[in-house]
């Protein structure tokens, strides 16, 4: 993989508020996709608040494509219900990994990106330097439904000889 340019992880820490798609409650789950990659977390049963804590990685390569979230509803009889989407672009965190930074105290802040309407953002969102690595928190407001949030994390992880 020529175009290589090393790993995120991606934590999916939990749901906020989501919408309901059962009676009371939903049985929800979280797809990541980027380009050909996809990836999904478990199924959390009768929950509108869950707590996943799971990493998922992804390739990162040139050119480089926006993170897109997923959540769903786990249905058993029918098709799983749709609660919502949001892109993530990475390209500020991509453009803080390659800076390279060295020698600067763990807890610095890279950038600070702010909503828009351009981004899926419920709040500002740093891009950090922490423990040696580029870290971001994220928190995702859901699109194309009435309510919900997702909390992440993006953390770099370096790949001896890859591209950048």
């Amino acid at each position: 993989m020529e175009n290589l340019l090393g790993l995120m992880r991606v934590r999916i820490h939990r749901g906020i508020n989501l919408a309901i798609r059962d009676v009371t409650t939903s049985d929800p789950y979280v797809v990541v996709r980027m380009g050909k990659q996809k990836l999904k977390t478990r199924v959390v049963k009768k929950n509108l608040n869950p707590e996943w804590n799971e990493e998922l990685t992804l390739s990162i390569t040139e050119p480089i494509l926006p993170i897109k979230l997923h959540v769903y509803d786990k249905d058993i009889f029918s098709l799983d219900d749709k609660m919502g989407d949001a892109e993530i672009d990475i390209h500020p965190f991509i453009d803080a990994v390659r800076k390279r930074y060295k020698n600067i105290p763990s807890g610095t802040i890279i950038t600070k990106i702010k909503p828009s309407r351009q981004n899926c953002l419920s709040e500002e969102s740093s891009i950090v330097w922490e423990n040696d690595q580029v870290v971001q928190n994220v928190f995702i407001r859901l699109q194309n439904v009435e309510r919900g949030e997702i909390e992440l994390q993006l953390q770099w992880i370096d790949i001896p000889g890859s591209k950048d």
